[in-house]
């Protein structure tokens, strides 16, 4: 075993060590969060990790991806997947981002179900509600269910109902979901985070620490910097553009590597090359503003966060390009990585 190996493993076994010592069993395994689109899935897992893994943004259908957070306490290890919201799909990629919650949902231990208090329980609710009882859930003789994997309804964004209307809309969504537990937050707010904590690692079951205590998250660095890349200009432009918006980091080059060009050498950064896609040529002139000022608004954006996902000082080459009608077109969307 390598040195590297070694430190992995030990900082592997620390929390286990820590809660055996404490006579606290551990836990560990993959949680779904799932739910329709924007209900704050991104927003609650950025919030129980304590940083940004996820774009969070008002815009629904904002996730394409299942992203990985990893979550370490010293008694647990959760891997909090954030799936794309579940919805009817329009177009390929709408079928793609339901592919990606299958997936998501084929081998996880504990099941987020998401519902806004902020809305009525609605068919998309329902719909979701369906399938996970149709996958996850065996009919008890009351006509209740039984959960074959813990499902913890959580009511997001308390903070928009009084307390008389918050425990209205608990009773309802708890008579909707029959969950195995009910938990209310407000991730925007940070009200009642530790109980939705606490009430995800109780429900799961035992097992070793799979990360290393300082790892919470299973990206990459290029698919990392796409997403947060993507987010900014899902903030600096109008509503319905960005969901023709594709972004693909195609590499980063550092000075001292062999494959660098003359340009990188010359000033001394990282120069992270990023492919931003659109649908029609139309478009172009809207990503990159009046004199490209959403070009620089969101280079100086990210200016921080990327320096540190590269490890210093760097310099985003953002280039915008036509890939026409790429969320039906099947070349286009493995192109684009769907």
């Amino acid at each position: 075993m390598s040195e590297h190996d070694e430190t992995t493993a030990s900082n592997a076994t620390a929390g286990e060590d820590e809660a055996t010592a404490q006579g606290e069993a551990y836990r560990s395994g993959f949680v779904a969060v799932v739910g329709r689109p924007n209900v704050g899935k991104s927003t609650l897992i950025n919030a129980l990790l304590g940083t940004q893994i996820a774009i969070a943004s008002s815009r629904p259908e904002t996730t394409r991806k299942a992203i990985r957070g990893i979550l370490t306490t010293p008694n647990a290890q959760l891997v909090l997947v954030d799936t794309p919201g579940i919805h009817r799909p329009r177009t390929l990629l709408g079928q793609r981002l339901n592919d990606v919650v299958d997936e998501s949902l084929s081998d996880v231990d504990e099941i987020a179900f998401l519902l806004p208090a902020d809305q009525e329980i609605g068919a998309g609710d329902r719909r979701i509600l369906s399938r996970l009882r149709g996958q996850f859930g065996v009919e008890r003789d009351d006509g209740g269910i039984k959960w074959k994997v813990p499902m913890i309804a959580i009511v997001t964004k308390i903070d928009t109902l009084g307390p008389q209307q918050l425990v209205s809309k608990l009773i309802e969504i708890d008579e909707f979901a029959d969950s195995t537990a009910l938990v209310p937050v407000s991730a925007l707010d940070r009200d009642n985070l530790d109980e939705v904590r606490q009430v995800l690692i109780d429900h799961m079951a035992e097992g070793p620490q799979m990360y290393p205590d300082d790892q919470i998250s299973e990206e990459s660095p290029e698919d990392t910097i796409a997403e947060l890349v993507r987010g900014a200009f899902l903030e600096e432009l109008d509503d319905e553009l960005p969901h023709s918006l594709a972004v693909v980091v195609d590499s980063i080059e550092y000075p001292d590597s062999p494959e660098a060009r003359l340009g990188v050498a010359a000033d001394g950064k990282a120069h992270v090359i990023v492919s931003i896609y659109v649908e029609r040529d139309s478009q172009k002139p809207i990503i990159i503003g009046h004199r490209a000022e959403h070009l620089v608004r969101v280079r100086k954006c990210l200016r921080t966060p990327v320096n540190r996902i590269v490890g210093q000082k760097s310099r985003l080459d953002m280039q915008v390009k036509v890939a026409k009608g790429w969320q039906s077109d099947p070349k286009q969307l493995e192109k684009l990585g769907f």
